[in-house]
């Protein structure tokens, strides 16, 4: 794949997780070294060479909105998916409701409250199948895992590793979708099983940001910050 492809950055959830912080401000707008969360996912994918980039945004999405503008700060051009405000349509309604945004060829997905080093150049690739997954090794917050890998790269439902919310998805992973609230786990699972579905296993930096814990473990290890206010 010689040409950088879209990216989508899921940024609609309400952040339950994250409360009281999130009731004052949406998830990706949570500061880390005083600047947004999505901010760093924004730099990352500019310097892959991505230039076009679609935000889903439902709770609070006006703020997140007016926060990013069109995203030329960044150096990016920003489309935003507007959900319900207080709604959203999950992992998988989220993505198959932005695919007019996202275009026919395959596309990279990112959660938004994921922290991460990962390199997005590495899904420049052409798909053996309906989608590529990056994984991790199990955090203490997943033990169970969520998928494996064969010695092919073939993702098997097997619980050893855990998915990192990144992933490279062809349209046609969600051609028999409906319009709605759905999860993207079930879609992935129906594709693993009959072996359309390579991934690969990343060894760096990577933190689930989705908890109040979590949150204070990034800023102290990689900020040496103690308290930051919103």
């Amino acid at each position: 794949m010689n040409i950088p492809p879209k990216a989508m950055i899921l940024a609609a959830g309400r952040g339950e997780r994250l409360r009281p912080l999130t009731d004052e401000i949406p998830k990706p707008l949570i500061p880390i070294a005083g600047k947004p969360l999505i901010a760093y996912h924004l730099e990352a994918l500019a310097s892959a060479g991505i230039r076009d980039i679609v935000i889903n945004v439902a709770y609070q999405g006006k703020k997140i909105q007016n926060s990013l503008g069109d995203g030329g700060e960044f150096g990016v051009n920003i489309q935003y998916s507007v959900e319900a405000d207080q709604g959203g349509l999950e992992t998988g309604g989220g993505i198959f409701n932005a695919l007019p945004l996202l275009g026919e060829q395959p596309f990279i997905v990112v959660n938004g409250d994921v922290w991460t080093d990962y390199p997005f150049t590495n899904l420049f690739r052409p798909l053996a199948g309906l989608a590529h997954l990056v994984l991790v090794d199990n955090p203490a917050h997943n033990p169970g895992g969520d998928f494996g890998l064969t010695t092919e790269e073939i993702v098997t439902l097997t619980q050893t590793q855990t998915f990192s919310g990144i992933g490279l998805y062809h349209p046609k992973l969600f051609e028999n979708c409906q319009p709605g609230v759905f999860r993207l786990a079930p879609l992935l699972k129906e594709a693993i099983a009959v072996k359309m579905i390579t991934g690969e296993c990343y060894s760096g930096t990577w933190v689930d940001v989705g908890t109040l814990d979590r949150l204070a473990e990034v800023r102290a290890k990689f900020y040496n910050i103690v308290d930051e206010r919103i």
